[in-house]
């Protein structure tokens, strides 16, 4: 595997198949959405598998699908065929609101997708209309089960904290791992997109999370070799079957352990989720490109990545949309 500037070993590739959604969750886009990419703009089922193979073939054995929502992406299960078809893929996992899940759990098990990730923000049905929008909790619960009776376990569950507006759930969404197959993550809100609004600035920090659940449910105790390559750092409450997840973007940074590079939708190769600097895979793609050029430009981002992030030292670093830049 390639190893960066910092001797961080990059083995992990987020790729964003769809910069379209079929939420307008009140922290990620405003509720008209924001402009879509043209079709001709979107790279093509045949091209991100070859770009996934050239990576995989340098040693990124960790490929995450995420949007926009990928499930609204027409052939998707097609695409994770393919791509679960590639020698040397260890792990093939997405990241899905689950508003369809229910539908495509068995397609995609059956297709060589090996696990799913579930944003799940609250577990009222009025509160979640009020932060998706347009959404219905019962069709994400629906396809959180669908998930794990077609095997794509583990399903992890998402939560993005948000001061007044849901960070009162923290404790019974922390309950839940008391139950088999409840594995819960707290992030913490990212200052990203354009249009985008919350209560006060947002962000709880991990540490005040942790002790409301500390408070209430008991202390937690540090779970090692957790299944995953991300950003997470894991916990358990007594006797719980389930684990407690923290991502701390903002308060406690952990990018000196970032192994990770992003594709968005239309073929930009993204250092870091808050990087200006892109590096175009689609241009070359079409016009010809051999694989050892385009294996030049993975590492030339590679490279490229930087130390660290500044995300608590601006308001909005990103002039790209979540939806856009893929989660």
């Amino acid at each position: 595997m390639p190893f960066d500037a910092y001797e961080r070993p990059i083995q992990y590739l987020r790729v964003s198949v769809t910069d379209r959604c079929n939420l307008r969750c009140v922290y990620c886009m405003p509720e008209e959405g924001v402009p879509q990419l043209a079709h001709e703009d979107v790279l093509r089922n045949e091209e991100i598998v070859r770009i996934v193979r050239i990576a995989v073939g340098l040693g990124f054995h960790h490929i995450r699908l995420t949007g926009g929502e990928p499930l609204v992406r027409r052939g998707i299960v097609d695409l994770v065929a393919n791509l679960a078809r590639l020698p040397g893929l260890d792990d093939l996992s997405m990241t899905t609101n689950g508003i369809l899940l229910r539908e495509y759990a068995v397609p995609l098990a059956r297709a060589g997708l090996h696990r799913v990730n579930i944003s799940l923000d609250t577990l009222r049905p009025e509160r979640f209309r009020q932060m998706t929008r347009w959404g219905d909790l019962e069709d994400v619960l629906a396809g959180r089960e669908a998930a794990l009776a077609a095997g794509l376990r583990p399903v992890k569950v998402n939560m993005v904290v948000i001061r007044g507006l849901n960070d009162d759930e923290v404790v019974d969404m922390a309950r839940l791992t008391l139950e088999p197959d409840w594995h819960i993550r707290f992030i913490e809100v990212m200052p990203l997109g354009a249009g985008v609004h919350w209560v006060g600035d947002g962000v709880v920090p991990s540490v005040e999370i942790r002790e409301r659940i500390e408070a209430a449910l008991g202390p937690l105790t540090p779970v090692y070799g957790e299944v995953g390559v991300g950003p997470a750092r894991y916990y358990q409450l007594p006797k719980a079957k389930g684990t407690i997840g923290f991502i701390s973007a903002i308060t406690e940074h952990f990018c000196q352990y970032c192994n990770r590079l992003r594709l968005t939708s239309d073929g930009q190769l993204l250092p870091c989720l808050l990087s200006s600097a892109t590096i175009d895979l689609r241009t070359p793609l079409r016009n010809g490109a051999t694989d050892e050029e385009l294996r030049a430009l993975f590492l030339q981002a590679v490279v490229a990545k930087p130390r660290g992030h500044t995300l608590s030292e601006i308001a909005c670093p990103s002039a790209l949309p979540m939806s856009h830049i893929g989660g």
